[in-house]
């Protein structure tokens, strides 16, 4: 179920960009941008997103790490601790 999230995600964000290209490539033909803001545009726009995807990961990953405290599952450490107790 995660992974099809995510995938909804990606395509959602695949159909928006090619949109917004669409749309810039319209407003440079019409004179109303020129190539360079257009440019200036999408680059920006790649940074937010990066900086979106990034804060969007650390979340997810502690909204998981804290599934997983709450339904008791052992962690490497949990496991590499016992390992050690059990050779003692």
């Amino acid at each position: 179920m995660l992974k099809d999230l995510i995938y909804i995600g990606l395509g959602g964000a695949l159909l928006a960009k090619e949109k917004v290209e669409k749309e810039l490539s319209e407003l440079v033909e019409k004179g109303k941008l020129n190539k360079e803001e257009a440019q200036n545009f999408i680059d920006k726009a790649k940074v937010k997103g990066e900086e979106e995807e990034k804060e969007f990961k650390a979340h997810l990953k502690e909204v998981i790490k804290e599934a997983l405290d709450e339904m008791g599952v052992a962690t490497k450490e949990d496991i590499k601790a016992l390992t050690k107790e059990m050779k003692k």
